[in-house]
């Protein structure tokens, strides 16, 4: 439960970053859309905060579309993953 909650908790910050920076920067979903080459189904499955299955390689183009990078870290704790 607690892995869900961090699942959920984690896309739900990704996708609130991803409209940010298109409403910053005034890129509407369509050309979203377009700038990823896939649709605008695809961009609104991306873009729900409920819906976890997405893949590393949406993000990457994603971030890519509005000009940002995209990093993911695993914490280290005295050489262990925690």
């Amino acid at each position: 439960m607690l892995e869900e909650t961090r699942t959920i908790a984690l896309k739900e910050a990704v996708a609130w970053q991803m409209q940010q920076t298109m409403e910053v920067d005034h890129i509407s979903k369509v050309e979203m859309a377009r700038r990823m080459n896939t649709s605008r189904a695809a961009l609104d499955r991306l873009l729900d905060p409920r819906n976890v299955s997405v893949t590393l390689q949406t993000l990457f183009k994603a971030a890519r579309a509005i000009g940002r990078d995209l990093r993911i870290g695993v914490g280290l704790v005295a050489g262990k993953i925690r």
